[in-house]
């Protein structure tokens, strides 16, 4: 007698930074984009994995177009080497703050130059400055169109997008990139009757503070300890984070310190240079691997 195959695990993928299709697609479009998506998270998780593709059933959650960038800002607003968007700005000179940027870069000035952090950031950590700067502007530009305000109709309608799609799917394992990691771990929260078995969390900028932490939903709470904690996962899903070492935006490091509930808070090395960040390599590294192979047994 011949024991009959394990169905593919399934796996919803949530998507980071720089991931826009594009304005004015049509849903067939958008779909068809989305199926090579899913196909492309699902090679790379195999390959990693040493399985074949058709062990995954994997979705991806597209969430891009749900978040609108401001307009062109007034006359008289932050412009020239500074971001147009105050409040993208204010991410910006946090997340310099963070990686501990020298005060003759800021030239004495409490708002960053976007050049001078992306050349100390190219010398620093020995990147090329050009596609630097455009990734610090996409990253700065994609993180406040989703966090501008706790009830803004773009953040639920990414957030309920997602949720969306984790409870069509079903999956047993949500893998959430960048960004894709505040979204995710916020429609888990608005939707606690989605309890998939795992979120995996992958170059995640959770705990970076005064931009992301603290404009969460649900808000960290300080409890026992001064250092305010986020909220653990609703119900019984597992949460296993990973982050490069090298990674500019999973920072600080270790969300354990700053979240409640987190089952493992692994620092793995994925990639040199510029690809530290890049959703690929972490899905093909060992670590993602080991992590998600108990679940293809079960």
């Amino acid at each position: 007698m011949t024991r009959d195959a394990p169905s593919p695990l399934r796996v919803v993928a949530v998507h980071g930074i720089g991931n826009s299709f594009g304005a004015g697609i049509s849903d067939a479009r958008k779909e068809e984009l989305r199926a090579l998506k899913a196909t492309a998270w699902a090679r790379d998780l195999a390959t990693g994995l040493e399985i074949s593709t058709d062990r995954l059933d994997v979705d991806f959650a597209y969430y891009a177009d749900r978040l609108r960038r401001p307009g062109p800002p007034a006359q008289g607003e932050l412009g020239g080497d500074f971001l147009d968007d105050p409040q993208a700005q204010e991410m910006l000179d946090a997340w310099a703050r963070e990686l501990g940027v020298p005060h003759e870069v800021t030239q004495g000035r409490a708002t960053v130059p976007l050049r001078g952090l992306a050349s100390w950031m190219a010398r620093r950590f020995d990147l090329a400055e050009g596609p630097l700067r455009i990734f610090i502007q996409t990253f700065c530009a994609e993180v406040t169109a989703y966090l501008r305000a706790a009830d803004a109709p773009e953040r639920i309608a990414a957030r309920e997008e997602v949720a969306g799609r984790i409870a069509k799917f079903q999956p047993r394992v949500v893998v959430a990139h960048s960004l894709g990691s505040v979204v995710a771990y916020e429609a888990l929260h608005a939707r606690p009757d989605l309890q998939p078995e795992l979120l995996l969390t992958l170059g995640s900028p959770l705990a970076l503070p005064n931009v992301i932490f603290e404009r969460l939903v649900p808000t960290p709470r300080a409890s026992d300890s001064v250092q305010p904690r986020g909220a653990a996962l609703p119900g019984t899903t597992r949460w296993v984070n990973i982050a490069d070492p090298g990674d500019l935006v999973a920072i600080p490091p270790r969300l354990d310190k700053f979240f409640a509930g987190i089952a493992l808070d692994h620092t793995t090395a994925i990639s040199a240079l510029f690809h530290f960040h890049h959703a690929a390599n972490y899905l093909r590294c060992a670590t993602t691997a080991v992590t998600i192979a108990p679940y293809l047994r079960t």
